[in-house]
């Protein structure tokens, strides 16, 4: 049997092969990391934490105990042996605080043997209402942090310039926003992210960007890789979901499929359509719009 041009068998397929997530020393299975506030039950955090297949999760640490709304310690309801605990220093204005809370934290993971010790989550804010971080009070807690033995991962805004001094303080990773903490509004700026990218990964590919806040959807997860992040950390869009449980599901895929996509490569966008099947020995050659025009 002869086999028409457009039902060749494909060439033969070049596997795509990744590699494990590290950040800081920490590898990491899931590229996913998954806040542990704002549920209305500590249960539904425990399942939508499950759910959303990450090894890393973020807790505010702001007291000697991780105290959720209810006064439940939020440690009973998370598996220490599964998941590798990122503190992170959200609710602090000044870099004074960042600095002692990021401390705190490293003393109660010492306590539990949680090997999530030696890291910090840095967040300094410039104001309560838009959450947007204060530049210089970020560069100032960096500093201090690295200088402490800390290897930090710093939360910034989407400027290319911040971004880059942050790493070259020692930063383990830079956290650009994708939009402010909790809007829900996905990747405001792409454009200030693919430069953030190159940036920071001129001559060290494997230096990890991870997109921080903002994220709404897993539409907008999946945007975040297909850019070429290397980690997304999302908390508001699981928790405040209808389904939050639901949503933790969503977001798993949508990590592993924008990851796929941007590993397998996107095809370039055009102005014009192209044909997907040949055009030679087609049945009917009747030219349609300008091309049958200028034979007239």
């Amino acid at each position: 049997m002869e086999i028409e041009a457009d039902e060749a068998p494909p060439a033969e397929a070049v596997p795509v092969v990744d590699h494990p997530l590290v950040v800081g020393g920490h590898r990491l299975a899931s590229r996913l990391i998954v806040g542990t506030g704002r549920y209305e039950t500590m249960e539904e955090m425990r399942e939508s934490l499950d759910r959303s297949g990450a090894d890393c999760v973020t807790v505010a640490v702001r007291r000697e105990k991780l105290y959720g709304p209810s006064g439940q310690n939020i440690l009973d309801f998370l598996d220490l042996d599964r998941y590798t605990l990122l503190p992170n220093t959200a609710g602090c204005f000044n870099a004074t605080d960042a600095i002692r809370a990021a401390r705190l934290g490293r003393e109660i993971l010492r306590t539990l043997g949680n090997p999530g010790s030696d890291w910090v989550k840095l967040e300094v804010l410039g104001d309560s209402k838009t959450l947007l971080p204060d530049p210089v009070e970020t560069l100032t807690a960096c500093r201090e942090l690295v200088a402490d033995g800390f290897r930090v991962l710093c939360y910034t805004s989407d400027d290319p310039v911040i971004a880059w001094r942050l790493k070259e303080l020692g930063a383990a990773s830079v956290m650009p926003a994708g939009s402010p903490i909790g809007s829900g509004q996905g990747l405001l700026n792409p454009n200030n992210l693919r430069i953030i990218l190159e940036y920071l990964k001129q001559g060290d590919p494997d230096y990890p960007v991870i997109i921080d806040a903002g994220v709404g959807t897993a539409s907008d997860v999946s945007q975040a890789f297909e850019l070429g992040a290397d980690g997304v950390l999302l908390n508001t869009a699981i928790a405040h979901a209808r389904d939050p449980v639901g949503m933790a599901e969503a977001m798993k895929h949508a990590a592993i499929a924008g990851r796929m996509a941007y590993l397998a490569g996107r095809i370039p966008k055009r102005l014009y359509g192209t044909a997907s099947s040949p055009t030679e020995g087609v049945i009917s050659t009747r030219p349609y719009g300008a091309a049958a025009r200028n034979r007239r």
